[in-house]
């Protein structure tokens, strides 16, 4: 017993009898796959053909949508004899609905009792309501198809007196299928049968020189390299063979090289994720993978047999320095430019089991992301200190003046109070802002987004504006300007919130409207693209240098820092702009020559709508 169970152990878990089971259970799959499209397609085209042999022809149809729209007593009685008199096999019930769901005439002689009476299907109600075809396969005691049809009148297709239920029985359409399931599935396993013995047969003329090298890896596994592979034909398993023999002959020769071979290529391969050069124990590199040399930006030939200081641009250390030492060090690559690149580098040594070196490994990993970024936030944490310790040092003179006896001085008091007050709303507006950029950073800044049309949007925004003019027009304290709006008549509507987009635009209308002269012209533009919609505000100011337009988005960036700050700018404007516009997938821009003006572009995304789409509907 135990020996019938190792021998088919043994059969079953050679490559052989594998072989033959994946040949079969391959071509068994794929004859299924194929069964199981075939079925379902033939079980749909057969649905699809009964459907329409039992659709009410046109004729009956209006026919009976011409008797419920009809006045005359026997209107009933005509219902009940055309639907009677229709003939067709499948159908085993028809019923007739007027609009008010009342059923006016039956195909059943025992349902008689039924006529003038409300039906109650849902199915029925929704055809009279929508005006659309329902079709549907129950299981009634049997299989069974249910198709209701609108009845309509001939004055529109969307005038509807009535429905027809049709109940017909698919018994025989689903006896076909299972029957030609049936003969498919005998099909199938006889094939797999026949394929399972032609596998067998294949297999074993293929695993047999395979069983040769088996026994020729064993011996040199143990360390026998005198015996040969017996060569059977000169296919890919006779190249096989002869080249299995020639590995036999060479592997004793570069054993031991290929050990130390081996622990080099283990060690760099273990740091493939970064730039990784590997050296000899004089410090000149001898591998280098390809994202060492994307690091340094250079080509493969001018890094092999360099020394490994050199490579890296220390020109001040050597390379047996660098490498004893195994130090971690941080090297910039174009430095000062676009590309430039910011690596950590760390130093490990190869060496042999007898302790001697034979080399080392140096590993770069790009930190330029990391230390951008903890820059970025001691900028910020700079910029925030000193925009709130202006602020916070006027107040602290203003009140130390309040407190020394300025209070009491009439004219005095009044403004340094005001000035008290303009700072202290400063403070809040730039805090305000500041919670608003954290609230859009940590993502739970919520957009509460919604289909506007954005030229009635910005001609609504742009109203303020002008009513501000009129309010303000007999004090000559206040700037005059001029709004000029190229907006055009074509409705172009966009997903936004609008509070937040209506934030964005008075934004900019307002930098506008501080940075341009006295009595200057705003420019407000809208314009379709493709599948982009773009709104631009030009104004006449100054203009920002081409060398500032870049950076007018950061935070806290000022073109005029003191004009800013004096006109109660926090710099963070352009920047909460910046990530609106983002959040709803658009982009933001600006294009400005000096002494000529800014323009503003706001470009967000755009799907023409027709006629037709539910939302226009409602």
């Amino acid at each position: 017993m135990k020996r019938l169970r190792k021998k088919l152990n043994d059969t079953f878990n050679s490559i052989n009898m594998k072989l033959a089971i994946v040949f079969m259970l391959m071509l068994l799959a794929t004859i299924e796959v194929i069964g199981a499209y075939f079925t379902r397609q033939l079980e749909q085209t057969s649905i699809e053909n009964f459907q329409s042999s039992i659709q009410i022809q046109t004729v009956v149809s209006n026919q009976l949508a011409n008797q419920l729209t009809s006045d005359s007593k026997n209107a009933n009685d005509r219902l009940n004899q055309i639907v009677n008199d229709y003939n067709n096999d499948a159908i085993s019930e028809i019923i007739v609905v007027d609009n008010k769901d009342t059923i006016r005439a039956v195909s059943n002689l025992n349902d008689k009792s039924k006529i003038g009476q409300r039906i109650n299907n849902t199915d029925v109600k929704r055809v009279i309501s929508t005006g659309h075809q329902i079709n549907k396969v129950i299981d009634d005691h049997g299989n069974y198809m249910i198709q209701i049809s609108p009845l309509t009148s001939g004055n529109g297709s969307n005038n509807n007196v009535g429905a027809i239920y049709v109940k017909a029985s698919m018994q025989d359409v689903f006896n076909n299928l299972r029957q030609i399931s049936l003969t498919f599935l005998i099909a199938s396993l006889i094939a797999a049968l026949l394929g399972a013995f032609l596998a067998l047969v294949i297999s074993r003329a293929i695993t047999q020189p395979i069983e040769e090298m088996q026994k020729q890896a064993l011996h040199i596994a143990d360390g026998d390299y005198s015996s040969q592979v017996k060569i059977y034909s000169n296919d890919e398993l006779g190249q096989l063979g002869r080249a299995f023999n020639t590995l036999s002959v060479r592997i004793e020769r570069s054993q031991e090289e290929s050990d130390s071979e081996r622990r080099r290529l283990d060690s760099v391969l273990s740091h493939m994720s970064d730039g990784v050069l590997a050296t000899d124990r004089h410090g000149n590199v001898s591998v280098v993978n390809q994202m060492a040399l994307n690091f340094l930006n250079v080509k493969e030939e001018d890094v092999i047999n360099k020394p490994i200081a050199e490579v890296l641009g220390l020109k001040d250390t050597s390379s047996q320095d660098l490498i004893s030492s195994q130090k971690e060090i941080v090297i910039t690559i174009d430095p000062n430019t676009r590309d430039e690149m910011i690596l950590h580098a760390s130093f490990s040594l190869i060496k042999r089991v007898t302790g001697f070196v034979s080399g080392s490994v140096c590993v770069l990993h790009d930190v330029t992301e990391q230390q951008k970024n903890e820059d970025s936030q001691k900028q910020f944490v700079s910029n925030v200190s000193h925009e709130l310790r202006t602020p916070l040092t006027s107040l602290q003179a203003y009140i130390e003046a309040l407190n020394e006896g300025a209070w009491k001085d009439p004219n005095i008091a009044p403004k340094f109070l005001e000035v008290t007050q303009q700072e202290t709303s400063r403070m809040i507006r730039m805090i305000n802002d500041l919670l608003s950029l954290s609230r859009m950073d940590r993502g739970v800044s919520k957009m509460d987004l919604e289909f506007v049309n954005l030229n009635d949007f910005v001609n609504h925004i742009l109203n303020r504006f002008d009513m501000i003019v009129k309010t303000d027009k007999n004090n000559d304290k206040k700037k005059k300007y001029t709004i000029k709006r190229e907006l055009g008549n074509q409705a172009l509507w966009v997903e936004i919130d609008t509070d937040k987009m209506m934030q964005v635009i008075d934004n900019i209308m307002n930098n506008a409207i501080k940075y341009s002269p006295d009595g200057s012209v705003i420019t407000v533009r809208l314009t379709q693209n493709k599948n982009h919609v773009i709104l631009s505000i030009s104004d006449q100011g100054l203009g920002i240098p081409r060398k500032d337009l870049g950076k007018i988005f950061d935070r806290f960036y000022r073109v005029d820092k003191a004009r800013s700050r004096a006109q109660g700018g926090t710099g963070l404007g352009l920047a909460i702009a910046k990530e609106i516009v983002e959040a709803h997938h658009g982009r933001i821009w600006a294009d400005s020559s000096e002494g000529k003006g800014s323009t503003f572009y706001i470009s967000l995304p755009y799907e023409p709508m027709t006629e037709e789409d539910d939302w226009d509907e409602v």
